[in-house]
């Protein structure tokens, strides 16, 4: 997909047609502006925008709005928490370490948070936990599976090329 180690971009599905907006080369921005990069709840239409940042290709998050304006917050390893990013994500969200289905006893990162965060979006927790706790991919390449999935992968990788 890409020679980047680290971006984040916004994902938005205006009249049914993805579009996919880099926000910065490098994934280590603050929390904060990765959350005002969601927009106001309820403004991107259903099913919501999402924030995608792959960090050093050792882990993604996702933020989306949910019910009542919440954020939704996955990680895709909840262990990584010496990067500054996926220490606030975890700490903000209150996310535990989801060891249920995970690596091998050899492994030592889990998925953590809304495993449900693109079912409204026809991918469902069971088909994200398997990509998620797939040992032999990097963030990066995971995040490739889920835009394959969900049909974004032409915009992902034309928005980190650029």
């Amino acid at each position: 997909m890409s020679g980047r180690a680290s971006f984040a971009v916004r994902v938005t599905r205006p009249g049914g047609r993805w579009s996919v907006e880099l926000l910065a080369d490098d994934a280590g921005d603050e929390l904060p502006v990765l959350e005002r990069a969601l927009g106001e709840p309820g403004a991107g239409g259903w099913p919501p925008p999402f924030v995608l940042v792959v960090d050093s290709r050792l882990y993604f998050v996702v933020l989306r709005h949910g019910p009542g304006g919440m954020v939704r917050a996955l990680i895709s390893d909840a262990t990584m928490l010496e990067w500054v990013l996926a220490a606030e994500v975890v700490e903000r969200y209150g996310i535990g370490v989801d060891t249920e289905g995970a690596f091998d006893d050899d492994e030592s990162g889990w998925p953590g948070g809304d495993l449900d965060v693109f079912a409204d979006d026809g991918l469902p927790h069971e088909e994200l936990r398997a990509i998620v706790t797939a040992d032999d991919l990097w963030a990066d390449e995971m995040v490739q599976r889920i835009a394959d999935r969900l049909g974004f992968a032409d915009e992902l990788a034309a928005a980190v090329t650029a």
